[in-house]
């Protein structure tokens, strides 16, 4: 019987040997996974490793007042946090090219005329004429 694999050609070059090999799928059970969300997170780390809290701050606009409770971290090797920084990047890119660009600056993104009634404060009505 013969055998139907397909073998990378030896004589040609690694560059042609990579561009023939199919993507690998890695096969993943995630029945015990806990989803947790969070709205933010803290990146600390050491030379050998990076680690990353998640938690949830009640208060996302301004200085919060009480301490935010660290509900997940994940600590990662520096190749780890690498090939995981790629794949954020790739995901941020396709949702933008399809929802458009996300702003992270809170106040870009609240109504105009808004930050600016938080900030001064309403003259009185019977001022206005």
């Amino acid at each position: 019987m013969a055998d139907e694999t397909k073998k990378p050609d030896a004589a040609a070059p690694p560059a042609a040997q990579a561009q023939t090999q199919q993507p690998v799928q890695v096969q993943v059970n995630d029945d015990n996974a806990l989803a947790t969300y969070a709205n933010f997170c803290r990146v600390t780390g050491s030379p050998e490793e990076l680690i990353v809290d998640f938690g949830l701050n009640p208060q996302p606009i301004g200085v919060p007042k009480d301490p935010i409770e660290v509900k997940q971290r994940i600590i990662v090797n520096f190749f780890t946090a690498k090939r995981l920084l790629a794949a954020l990047q790739m995901s941020i890119a396709r949702h933008e090219a399809v929802f458009g660009v996300l702003e992270t600056d809170i106040n870009k993104r609240v109504r105009p005329g808004l930050a600016q009634q938080q900030q001064a404060p309403a003259a009185p009505a019977a001022d206005k004429k």
